[in-house]
């Protein structure tokens, strides 16, 4: 799967769209300059099951699993989600602002949701991507750049030090050779 770029109202076209109430307008004047890369596992260090997607939609179950019992108000989204498979899917458009980064400051701007555009992964802090992630979180960057004037790429950790530690140890930002932008730019 490649991704061509092509891309209607901040969607790109050819992936799954499962749209997220969890979102609002970006503020103006705002142009998307940052990408912050998440993981997440649903439950705790699982993969698959769809409960990712019922968290960003709002219908995930709080008694399906002991943990999502702390998720019940929680109302998250990112715009894309790179499952262990390989597969894409797009939560929020590009154009609007996805609520992933909560609490975060990025080279002294505080409110990252506002300039940036949040990538989750499917994972934790113990077990290693897969290549194919990998694959497509370098295509889907090139894609986002060639769009909006990214300047940099981030992980959740390094805009919220205090309270997130994803993409996590298993993370390797050396795998991010993405042309003309360092993988990673200290915070």
């Amino acid at each position: 799967m490649s991704l061509a770029g092509a891309m209607t109202d901040g969607w790109i076209d050819g992936i799954r769209h499962v749209p997220s109430p969890n979102c609002d307008e970006r503020p103006g004047g705002q142009a998307v300059s940052l990408i912050v890369i998440h993981a997440i596992s649903l439950p705790p260090s699982r993969f698959g099951g769809g409960d990712i997607e019922r968290l960003f939609t709002n219908t995930l179950d709080p008694d399906a699993h002991p943990s999502f019992a702390r998720l019940r108000a929680l109302r998250v989204s990112a715009h894309f989600l790179i499952c262990r498979d390989g597969e894409i899917v797009q939560f929020v458009s590009c154009e609007r602002r996805a609520w992933h980064a909560g609490v975060s400051v990025w080279q002294g701007r505080q409110a990252c949701n506002d300039f940036s555009i949040g990538i989750e992964i499917e994972g934790c802090d113990e077990i290693p991507f897969e290549d194919l992630q990998y694959e497509r979180l370098i295509g889907l960057i090139g894609c986002l750049r060639a769009r909006y004037p990214v300047a940099a790429l981030a992980g959740h950790a390094d805009i919220a030090p205090q309270r997130k530690t994803d993409p996590g140890p298993c993370f390797a930002w050396s795998r991010l050779a993405v042309e003309g932008m360092p993988p990673r730019v200290a915070a």
